[in-house]
């Protein structure tokens, strides 16, 4: 719970009741790889840090799996359109190693928001962080040669084909995995 409460402290301060309040309202999640923590059409109502592990969101399109983002230690993950906006799921998220995550329910999300003006700031940066970053990421993205598309991966991501199966980063880059290949060599 340290790394969870050392990123919380990165955009807000912790005084020692908020503090309480959050290691009382995390709760430790154990998930094994292969394991979904979101299905598609149901509401993202956790919101995730992970200790341990990498994950996915993905969807699907003409009944292709298409990655839409990799998620590795002390960073928070959710659906994000799900989770905000209250809505179903159109993705879903997996487990690609064993996991060791800390989940909030958007309920209890919303309390410390409420009780905590310090918090409710850590909410507020954690979601402008996020939508910067899928604004920034989804504008620009349709622009890049498949090479740019890696390079960019890697630059977020460096250890990314150590962790994650090819198939998955192919699918992310909009590529076959023998173009990936061709990628990977020329590197």
């Amino acid at each position: 719970m340290q790394k969870l409460l050392q990123e919380i402290s990165h955009r807000c301060f912790l005084n020692p009741e908020l503090q309480q309040r959050i290691e009382n309202s995390f709760e430790l999640k154990e998930a094994v790889q292969g394991e979904k923590i979101l299905i598609q059409g149901n509401r993202a109502n956790n919101l995730y840090f992970i200790e341990k592990g990498v994950l996915h969101n993905y969807y699907y399109h003409d009944g292709k799996q298409i990655s839409s983002w990799f998620y590795k230690e002390d960073q928070f993950i959710t659906s994000w359109y799900s989770f905000y906006a209250r809505k179903q799921s159109f993705e879903e998220i997996e487990c690609l190693e064993d996991c060791v995550l800390y989940q909030i329910s958007y309920k209890e999300y919303q309390k410390l928001v409420a009780d905590f003006p310090a918090f409710g700031n850590f909410a507020r940066l954690l979601a402008e962080e996020m939508l910067t970053f899928i604004d920034e990421f989804s504008k620009g993205w349709s622009f890049l040669s498949a090479k740019e598309k890696y390079q960019l991966l890697l630059s977020y991501f460096p250890d990314v084909e150590l962790r994650i199966k090819l198939g998955y980063i192919a699918s992310f880059l909009g590529i076959s995995q023998e173009t990936l290949s061709r990628l990977r060599a020329k590197k």
